[in-house]
């Protein structure tokens, strides 16, 4: 049995009912142990708040599965889950956002007010990004704060709290999550007619209520969006393959919705790139333009100009920090395979991002020799792509694994029977379609 029939198997069990009490049984656990056993304070307020949320769904889970047959619908379970965001993701939210409003400390984690920053000095300067001097001048007060590791399309959620000031509504993570609920509803509702609706559920599970998502919005947030940004361009390329006749504007705003994601964050690049390759061998040259022209256009757009004005302050930013190679070392450091090699060999940095450029080469060529056949086996190439950049990258995090989590459960989502399987081919070559030929 293949990976997406044990998957779609498991969603089925108990028709779907006894994952949903074990999930959110142990997401209280976890909650739990936040709220109590960690040094970050925005994460042991989440925790406090959101364990009563996460007892309260494993207790409706319950009556879902012990009471009534009609309760364990897969509509009634949706609702559920989106309920449950709000008591375990946007409850914590809007709580620590309004503290921090009024001048609390730690509610908040650094990147939010990275963001900030970057959203101001785009208005004042022009460019989120301090330059490799400014830096410098501003470590001593800002230390590694000083580092915008973004593109500068996360900016715009920094604009809010530059017009409008120390507000509980222009805190960064509500423009985040604003964009992941908009991004995550519109691609559930893409692929309604398309996926079985217990696999939604699950799928529905993974992008909101699930504690590493959860924690992270709540506290952080700024991977939430570029996530279900990325979740939403694959469901418009499932479209694009099922919808005869409607590719063209499907692939279009495929296209842009990953170039948004792309132009926020470089996690996006390997479904950029995946998505392409897919798109050119499977769909043709035409598909293939009318993705890659917005995909590739908005992180241009966005970063070009920035580059050109001050091209060593974006390789300060954006490649020289996340490398490991910075003025300041990046709080990035959890224990996987490119940190340990980093901090523990004799030449590490330098060893780890060898070793993350080399398996990148052969990921590619391996993409190459092999294009995905469907978009399903697209996201199972992002999935491993994403797990073996976050093991092997020099500064890294374990909640950077939301990332693989995310996409493994969402493949089963978007593996959709219907949809055409073709010979690869050359991206130059189209094949006629049967309204070509009427």
């Amino acid at each position: 049995m293949t990976l997406t029939g044990i998957a779609r198997a498991t969603h089925r069990a108990g028709r779907g009912t006894v994952v949903d009490i074990v999930l959110y049984a142990a997401s209280a656990v976890y909650a739990g142990i936040i709220a109590f056993n960690t040094g970050m304070p925005a994460h042991a307020q989440w925790g406090r708040i959101a364990v009563f949320g996460y007892l309260a769904l494993t207790v409706l889970a319950v009556v879902q599965r012990f009471v009534g047959r009609g309760l364990a619908r897969p509509a009634t379970r949706m609702v559920l889950v989106f309920a449950g965001w709000a008591a375990t993701t946007l409850l914590p939210l809007l709580i620590e956002a309004a503290q921090r409003a009024t001048g609390a400390s730690g509610r908040a984690q650094d990147e939010v007010t990275v963001v900030e920053m970057a959203g101001a000095r785009l208005v004042d300067t022009g460019s989120p990004y301090l330059s490799h001097d400014g830096i410098v001048g501003a470590l001593p007060s800002l230390g590694y704060l000083a580092y915008v590791p973004y593109n500068p399309g996360i900016a715009v959620f920094g604009l809010p709290r530059r017009y409008a000031g120390d507000q509980w509504w222009t805190d960064a993570r509500v423009g985040f999550a604003v964009v992941t609920a908009a991004a995550i509803v519109a691609a559930l509702v893409l692929l309604r007619r398309l996926a079985p609706a217990a696999v939604l559920v699950r799928a529905a599970q993974v992008a909101t209520v699930f504690p590493v998502c959860a924690l992270t919005l709540a506290t952080g947030g700024d991977d939430l969006p570029v996530l279900a940004l990325c979740l939403l361009g694959l469901a418009f390329a499932v479209r694009a393959r099922v919808d005869e006749g409607g590719g063209a504007l499907w692939w279009l705003l495929s296209g842009l919705v990953i170039g948004d994601a792309a132009a926020m964050k470089l996690f996006a690049l390997p479904v950029l790139v995946v998505l392409a390759v897919f798109v050119g061998f499977r769909a043709g040259g035409r598909s293939l333009g009318w993705y890659l022209t917005p995909a590739l256009a908005l992180p241009v757009v966005t970063l070009g100009p920035i580059a050109l004005r001050d091209p060593d302050g974006v390789l300060e930013n954006l490649v020289r920090y996340p490398l490991g190679r910075g003025l300041a070392e990046s709080p990035a450091a959890s224990n996987l395979p490119g940190h340990l090699i980093a901090v523990l060999l004799p030449g590490g940095k330098v060893v780890a991002a060898s070793l993350l450029v080399a398996a990148g080469l052969a990921f590619v060529l391996h993409l190459l020799v092999r294009p995905p056949a469907d978009v399903a086996a697209v996201t199972w190439r992002v999935t491993a792509a994403m797990l073996l950049a976050i093991c092997l990258a020099p500064a890294t995090r374990f909640g950077y694994l939301l990332y693989p989590a995310a996409y493994a459960v969402w493949a089963v989502a978007l593996r959709i029977p219907r949809e055409p399987a073709e010979p690869a081919r050359h991206p130059g070559v189209r094949v006629a379609t049967a309204g070509d030929r009427a």
